[in-house]
């Protein structure tokens, strides 16, 4: 070949890796990027692994056009996640952090993801806690003057901001590294028990409060991969004891308050006759608190989420205690999971529904016995539309099963 041929063709080569560059964004690690789990983990094997890649993005894509709002009213781009398909003017802070941390791990199959991305994190910044600034209030539209904080949402934009930076890295329009340095800081001062180590509800919440204290956790605040990761990014101790308060109030309530069924409640409470954690009252703040309900229904995919990741044998033990009593309850036949339980394993809601069977779907990965029973659970979930919290748990549960749920503690190789 010619030499000017040649450097014709070295100039195109050059100029097409640098358009392709730009059009995905500096993406370290575009969908699907897998990632293995701990030693002796399963995962659904009723599909291949490129079928369940596109399982999970046409599940997103049905997420994203159900629920991913586009602000119109702003120069930059601004989102936010409906909570509601028939009510799509309501988002609270939860909904904020879970599009974050989707739409990050989404990049590269959606060009947008960028975009979508930090226009989620500046709609949150413009609905600041009455009380932290750097909080999030956790209702939008609000329906009080002074709202406040929930733990759960801020917690998860910090561990997305941090999933962001692996992604993106934070020489762009939005510095993620400095933003979650700033969200973590907040989130410890404002929620963090200062002698528990545990989460408080938000930052309304008295820590020395008469009902509502430092030992009233709600159960699905215990997010242990948030923890592990803020640990890791800012190597500030007082994370690791967080993360060992949470994963010891769940074994002691699991040991006491829920010996044959592994379950815990939404929300619990430290009982200083008894010196371990029970149960709250069933209208503690909202429904069914004293029981598996539509908070704790959370807490196998949170605490599994860690075990799969890290491999620590707490929070192994943890997932499987609740694991191994659901499928034994419905004599293998994930079908038949219903929509609640007592701590006794007394059925709440007689329905089926993926906010509780997804996330123990997650929880059966840890156990190669409970394969046949995942494959079930996994056939059954994996086209399942309901509404957006439930579809939301879903698709981050779809993500953990096909293996492509990683975060900046722990990235595809």
């Amino acid at each position: 070949m010619k030499p000017l041929a040649t450097a014709v063709l070295l100039v195109i080569g050059v100029l097409g890796s640098i358009i392709y560059d730009v059009e995905r964004g500096d993406i370290n690690f575009p969908y699907p990027s897998h990632i293995a789990y701990t030693y002796g983990s399963i995962s659904p094997t009723s599909n291949t692994q490129e079928e369940k890649d596109k399982i999970v993005s046409d599940y997103y894509d049905i997420w994203k056009k159900n629920y991913l709002i586009k602000e119109t009213n702003s120069t930059l781009p601004l989102y936010r996640i409906a909570t509601d398909i028939n009510n799509i003017t309501r988002t609270v802070s939860e909904a904020q952090g879970y599009g974050m941390i989707i739409t990050a791990i989404m990049a590269g199959y959606d060009k947008d993801a960028k975009e979508i991305f930090d226009g989620l994190w500046r709609f949150s910044r413009l609905y600041p806690s009455s009380i932290s600034s750097d909080l999030m209030a956790w209702e939008i539209p609000k329906k009080v003057k002074n709202s406040n904080s929930a733990f759960d949402g801020d917690t998860d934009m910090a561990y997305a901001l941090l999933i962001a930076d692996k992604q993106w890295g934070s020489s762009g329009d939005i510095h993620y590294t400095n933003e979650a340095k700033k969200l973590i800081e907040a989130i410890y001062k404002y929620t963090i028990g200062k002698d528990s180590k545990l989460p408080l509800l938000g930052d309304w919440e008295d820590p020395y409060g008469e009902k509502f204290n430092q030992f009233t956790p709600r159960t699905s605040d215990f997010m242990l991969r948030n923890f592990r990761s803020f640990y890791a990014f800012t190597k500030d101790n007082r994370w690791l004891e967080v993360l060992e308060a949470s994963q010891l109030a769940l074994m002691s309530f699991q040991k006491y308050s829920a010996p044959y069924t592994g379950l815990v409640s939404d929300f619990i409470k430290f009982d200083y006759e008894k010196n371990y954690f029970v149960p709250t009252q069933q209208h503690f703040l909202e429904t069914h608190d004293n029981a598996f309900y539509y908070n704790a229904c959370r807490v196998p995919l949170r605490i599994g989420m860690d075990a799969l990741l890290s491999g620590d044998d707490r929070s192994i033990d943890i997932t499987q205690n609740i694991s191994s009593w659901i499928i034994n309850s419905t004599n293998g036949d994930p079908t038949l999971i219903k929509g609640g339980y007592m701590m006794d394993g007394k059925v709440i809601g007689n329905f089926f529904t993926t906010a509780f069977a997804s996330p123990l779907a997650v929880a059966s990965m840890l156990s190669p016995k409970d394969q046949i029973w995942l494959n079930k659970n996994y056939d059954f979930i994996k086209d399942r539309v309901e509404n957006y919290y439930e579809d939301s748990l879903n698709l981050l549960s779809l993500l953990v099963l096909s293996g492509n749920f990683w975060d900046s503690a722990k990235t595809p190789k």
